[in-house]
């Protein structure tokens, strides 16, 4: 079933940019600007000559698909080369970040609902709906114009606010230092926007656990409180947030595009951009079809979680 809808949505996003972007229009922009003739071979080439019947061109970049060829792109690079880069790229960015979001999301929401109408819950509330409220690229200027300024406190560049890397960084240890200084920012800001965001939705669940029956018998045959809300309390708060955390974990390889261009990092994200304001057919499909792939395996991923979490889930 699964596999299924993987497919239909590839060939729906193959179709609609296939029907909606024009690679033509790049080459008649172009000074000297190529004869029809030239523009028509290359494309042809390319497999992104809107002149050809969609379903021809969409049947020639399956059959490449299926043999691990994901076409080329709108300048005639191989998709394959660019999209192993941009999966490094969108790896290194939101992984680690998200996991350590995701994790202080969970601690933060359970704190608030222990203490819930305490100073502490009001305080984390205030914090995080006014992370919430604010679109990401406000947060992202904001932190860089926040470096900014401690860089120039400091005298010296402790944090880097735009791009990967810094390229005159030179042996394995400065690049290290430079890939680590270009990391903090972005790594910050979406560890901030995750942890607001969990945190609500987790103590949500949390207060309802609180007040179940399981909790109150665990705590009447002796289990401590904080042993009672970690073993029982705690995983079970979490079992309606795992489509949550795992999807959100997974899709946002292309979902945090506005994350990745205010902070100068080519992801995924990035590149879903460039590939619609380029026309670029085939990057589009594939970003599509590895969206579709990374939907299966976050399904996948939920079913494992949720019977980690609960064993009873594999006996029925």
């Amino acid at each position: 079933m699964y596999t299924i809808l993987v497919l239909v949505a590839v060939t729906v996003t193959y179709l609609l940019a296939a029907l909606s972007l024009d690679p033509r229009s790049n080459y008649l922009q172009r000074n000297p600007r190529p004869s029809d003739a030239v523009i028509s071979a290359t494309l042809d080439a390319y497999n992104l000559n809107p002149e050809v019947p969609v379903v021809q061109r969409f049947l020639h970049w399956a059959g490449d698909v299926a043999q691990g060829n994901l076409g080329r792109t709108v300048t005639g690079g191989q998709v394959n080369t660019e999209f192993a880069r941009r999966v490094a790229v969108s790896t290194r960015l939101l992984l680690i970040a998200t996991l350590l979001g995701t994790a202080c999301g969970v601690l933060v929401g359970t704190w608030s609902a222990v203490r819930q109408h305490r100073l502490v819950d009001r305080m984390t509330a205030i914090a995080s709906f006014a992370i919430l409220a604010t679109p990401v690229f406000v947060l992202a200027t904001t932190a860089q114009l926040w470096a900014r300024d401690l860089n120039s406190l400091l005298g010296t560049t402790v944090i880097e606010y735009t791009g990967e890397y810094s390229p005159e960084a030179r042996g394995t240890l400065e690049r290290f230092v430079s890939r680590a200084q270009h990391l903090i920012l972005p790594s910050l800001v979406l560890i901030a926007f995750q942890t607001a965001l969990f945190s609500r939705y987790q103590r949500s669940t949390m207060l309802d656990v609180l007040s179940s029956d399981y909790l109150r018998t665990a705590r009447a045959k002796g289990l401590p409180r904080r042993t009672a809300l970690l073993k029982h309390g705690l995983r079970m708060a979490l079992l309606p947030l795992i489509p949550l955390f795992v999807y959100n974990t997974v899709l946002l390889f292309t979902g945090a595009a506005f994350i990745e261009k205010a902070f100068g990092w080519r992801g995924m994200g990035d590149w879903l951009i460039d590939a619609i304001t380029t026309n670029d057919v085939n990057a589009v499909a594939s970003i599509g079809l590895f969206t579709a792939a990374l939907v299966l395996i976050s399904s996948l991923l939920c079913e494992v979680a949720h019977v980690a979490l609960d064993p009873r889930i594999a006996v029925r």
